[in-house]
């Protein structure tokens, strides 16, 4: 047996004109949308991440680097206050301190980014808990003699706002098509006004309230339609009386 998999789809396919004219409708918009955000937003969402990253993990190692330079109580306290102040980063030098034994979080795209860039801008081992705390994450260096703990925000260091864009693209569009379905739908149902009103009258069944509507093209099929069915009621009633003639002639 030859294997068709267009004649497959085909007969998968619906058969009604509305279902047929919601899927043109709708299916090259739910493929644009899921390219532009798979694309496009995919792409733009990792890109302000790493720069976010970037920034970050820079203002960290200007402060271990000042700090390691000068190893007292007075330069912790002064770096803290700057970093609190003028980067928005609650930091603090815990000497003799570890990093915790439980494993760091890199499974998303926050953690894979500020991994990276403290590999290649710091190259100390370090921990990261972007888990633990809704607001902020935690980041854990370990440097000569102690621990740098970093508490930054977490919209400093990730595009969170990202989901704001995908939501008003997905409402617009579910406004859109609902209005293109209402105007679809007002236009498909005088086709099949048409269609029933055709099936009813081969079945022998009148169809008196039928009238003309929707666009020029089914007025006119519906005029053509009412045209063709009184010329076959003037058919049928000539051949009634011709045959009602011929028998009262042969009584």
């Amino acid at each position: 047996m030859q294997f068709r998999p267009f004649a497959m789809m085909k007969r998968m396919m619906p058969t009604g004109l509305y279902t047929r004219s919601l899927i043109i409708i709708v299916a090259p918009m739910v493929i644009l949308q899921a390219f532009v955000t798979y694309v496009f937003m995919e792409r733009h969402w990792q890109m302000v991440t790493e720069r976010l990253a970037q920034k970050t993990v820079a203002d960290i190692a200007f402060l271990l680097s000042e700090y390691e330079a000068h190893p007292t109580l007075d330069m912790a306290t002064t770096l803290s206050n700057r970093a609190n102040r003028n980067l928005s980063l609650s930091i603090a030098f815990l000497p003799g301190d570890h990093l915790p034994d439980t494993p760091s979080t890199s499974y998303g795209l926050l953690d894979r980014s500020l991994s990276d860039e403290i590999r290649s801008r710091i190259n100390k081992p370090f921990w990261i808990n972007t888990e633990q705390y809704s607001d902020y994450v935690d980041i854990r260096i370990l440097y000569n003699g102690g621990v740098m703990r970093v508490l930054a925000l977490r919209s400093h260091v990730y595009a969170a706002n990202s989901h704001i864009f995908i939501a008003w693209m997905v409402g617009a569009s579910l406004v859109l098509l609902t209005v293109a379905i209402l105007f679809l739908r007002n236009q498909i149902r005088p086709i099949e006004r048409l269609a029933q009103a055709a099936e009813d009258f081969g079945r022998g069944r009148d169809v008196p309230s039928f009238k003309p509507q929707g666009a020029s093209e089914v007025r006119r099929a519906a005029a053509a339609f009412l045209e063709m069915r009184e010329r076959i009621r003037r058919q049928i009633e000539q051949r009634t009386a011709m045959l009602t003639g011929v028998s009262h002639d042969l009584r």
